[in-house]
């Protein structure tokens, strides 16, 4: 329920205090952007006094309403109404540290520092796209569990750079199809960006653009706290997700640089905050918040606590076993049933080995998974036969059958990778998305920062290398592999078979705390695995086959290279050389191991050989920088995949010849 409307000048004086200590922060760092929090602080006033479900005593209760600032450089806007709604954590000492090591304020809004920040943002654009992945999953949820346990909203505060990235197109475009009618955008319009008037580079007319992507959109005065407030009544009744382009000034109250890009990304300087100060009637004293003004704000910080214990008390009337499903589900919990699903699945592969690609050895795991886990979330950019994604009782999400549990994302690598940030920030469902692995291009700002944040998002990247033949080198991924272990928390798995590929889902299921890519393949691959009692790609590598006597060499692959490793080892036998054959699922995992596993896994074999379709780096933690390296030094080409295999030398004849010339 909206607040009554308040008196405009004590609306004035709660709208000040965000701007003071925007603008103190900001000077006392000699860092940060004091213009967008100044020219939004009458949106933010109005919609956490007047609208947002919220309780500063709890900041992550389940049915609170998602706030979003995408305009992540403007993050002492979120630092101000936290401090002043009484937030626990953010006392005045952390604002005073903004920017500062250690500190609860850092220069973007951090979800994994400061509570009460839903999620990270600064890279333009992913905010909003996250957004709609919150917004995706609340639909989902209500229509699963029912209003009494789900009914809020998403909103999102927006600059003109949120819209200028092309990810945002991708995440409007996926909102207005899905009728997501509880996402509200609030767009601050200020028509400035760095380099100056937004005019020296864009002419979009975004209430068009928005209206064509299926949107509600209009444009209000931002600095008109009754028109805001009528223009959230409006967008709360519609039945599409709304925009509301809200004209302000950036730097508001700032007497030379307000409305200019000085405004922006830099300190005002003590005349202009001295002069900023006195025209809107601020205490000149640092950090000076007047005590009926914080009193106020803490009594919009503590109101939500009603609406939080009214939400517990409808929850309460709930069946038990439902009211334990969505406790569960929110806490990220995985059911009991799933262990022993992939542990039927294994034995089963056991008794019927495989010869298929693992991207389909990837589809029969998913069989066995989605009885067991309701919040199994699959979806695809467009690719869902390519991918193998989608399970047989699988039905479509839309915004008819919100019950859906299969997303099609259409071709949007992009805006699918950070919508299912999102789904996973919310609560409630485990999402996996899937497109082809050289597209992770499209998908890397949202998958760096689900590895920033730690979300237990699944990308499922199928055709994995020049094995997936006539596609060419623009399909052909041959760096990426390489590039997605570069990534700090980026789980990285290339299983070599139907058994790997379903260990790699349960390790992959089973991580809450980061994401993790599955790299499969085009190409059928033969089944290895001989042994399924303990999940071995838990270590990211381990002895697949055993030398035949002392060591002399040790062959480490991964994906469908083991295959090759195991016929080089056949091959060395044959001409009296002992070899071991070690898979590496996961090389990165691997690294992560004591260093006494990584030796015994390692070996102490004089030759070393890693045998992967892709780029050389990272494997030198392996093999040294002697090792050989049995791989790609370019780009692909386009022919069918055993030629390409023979083409590029990356053959078990070619490890072999190289294991014997070092011998030799």
């Amino acid at each position: 329920m909206p607040i009554d409307t308040l008196p405009r000048a004590e609306h004035d004086k709660l709208a000040n205090a965000i701007r003071s200590l925007a603008m103190d922060a900001v000077e006392k760092a000699k860092s940060g952007h004091p213009g967008m929090p100044m020219g939004t602080a009458d949106i933010a006033t109005v919609l956490f006094s007047r609208f947002l479900k919220f309780d500063a005593s709890t900041p992550d209760w389940a049915d609170r309403d998602r706030f979003v600032l995408s305009a992540g450089h403007g993050s002492m806007l979120v630092y101000a109404l936290l401090y002043l709604t009484g937030a626990p954590e953010m006392t005045l000492d952390e604002i005073k540290n903004f920017r500062q090591l250690g500190s609860k304020t850092p220069g973007h809004p951090e979800n994994f520092i400061t509570k009460g920040v839903e999620t990270t943002t600064g890279p333009l654009g992913q905010g909003i796209a996250t957004a709609v992945g919150m917004a995706l999953a609340e639909k989902m949820l209500a229509a699963e569990f029912g209003k009494k346990a789900v009914d809020h909203h998403t909103y999102v505060i927006a600059s003109d750079g949120d819209l200028m990235e092309g990810i945002s197109q991708e995440a409007i475009a996926m909102a207005g199809h899905w009728k997501l009618n509880k996402l509200i955008v609030l767009f601050d319009d200020n028509d400035i960006s760095i380099d100056g008037p937004l005019s020296i580079a864009d002419s979009v007319d975004q209430l068009k653009r928005f209206q064509a992507a299926g949107w509600r959109a209009e444009r209000i005065n931002g600095h008109d706290p009754e028109a805001i407030a009528a223009a959230i009544e409006r967008a709360k009744k519609s039945s599409k997700p709304s925009l509301i382009a809200c004209k302000t000034v950036i730097g508001y109250g700032a007497p030379k640089k307000a409305g200019t890009s000085k405004a922006h990304g830099e300190p005002l300087g003590a005349d202009e905050l001295k002069g900023a100060k006195e025209k809107l009637g601020i205490s000149p004293e640092p950090f000076a918040i007047a005590p009926d003004v914080l009193d106020a704000w803490r009594k919009i910080g503590a109101r939500g606590a009603a609406a939080r214990k009214t939400w517990e008390s409808l929850f309460g009337t709930l069946p038990p076993k439902k009211q334990a499903e969505f406790r569960r589900r929110l806490a990220h919990e995985r059911p009991a049933k799933l262990a022993k699903a992939l542990a039927a699945h294994k034995k089963a592969l056991l008794a019927n080995p495989q010869h298929i690609a693992t991207r389909k050895s990837s589809e029969l795991a998913i069989e066995a998974i989605v009885p067991a886990m309701p919040e199994f979330l699959a979806g695809s950019a467009d690719l869902t036969g390519s991918n193998n994604t989608k399970a047989k009782s699988a039905v479509a999400f839309s915004a008819k059958n919100p019950k859906g549990r299969y997303i099609h994302y259409g071709i949007r690598e992009h805006g699918m990778a950070a919508a299912m940030n999102g789904i996973a920030l919310h609560g409630g469902f485990a999402p996996n998305g899937a497109t082809f692995l050289v597209f992770t291009d499209y998908c890397r700002p949202a998958m760096r920062l689900s590895a920033l944040m730690g979300t237990g998002v699944v990308y499922v990247m199928t055709h994995d290398s020049i094995g997936l033949g006539e596609d060419g080198p623009t399909h052909q991924p041959v760096e990426h592999v390489a590039s997605l272990r570069a990534i700090p928390n980026m789980r990285v798995f290339r299983p070599c078979d139907a058994v790997e590929v379903a260990e790699c889902w349960e390790l992959a299921l089973n991580r809450i705390d980061g994401p993790t890519t599955l790299a499969l393949t085009r190409q059928n691959l033969p089944q290895l695995r001989t042994d399924v009692k303990v999940n071995r790609s838990a270590a990211g590598a381990y002895e697949l086959v055993k030398a035949e006597g002392k060591a002399q060499a040790t062959l480490f692959a991964s994906g469908s290279e083991v295959e090759i490793a195991v016929a080089a080892q056949k091959l060395l036998a044959a001409k009296g050389v002992a070899a071991r054959v070690v898979s590496v699922p996961s090389l990165d995992l691997f690294l992560e191991q004591p260093a006494e596993v990584r030796a015994a896994v390692i070996g102490s074999a004089p030759v070393k050989v890693a045998i992967e379709a892709g780029v050389r780096q990272g494997w030198d933690a392996l093999i040294g920088h002697d090792g050989i390296f049995v791989g790609m030094t370019g780009f692909g080409a386009s022919a069918p995949y055993k030629e390409l295999y023979k083409h590029f030398g990356i053959t078990a004849e070619a490890a072999a010849e190289a294991v014997l010339g070092r011998i030799g």
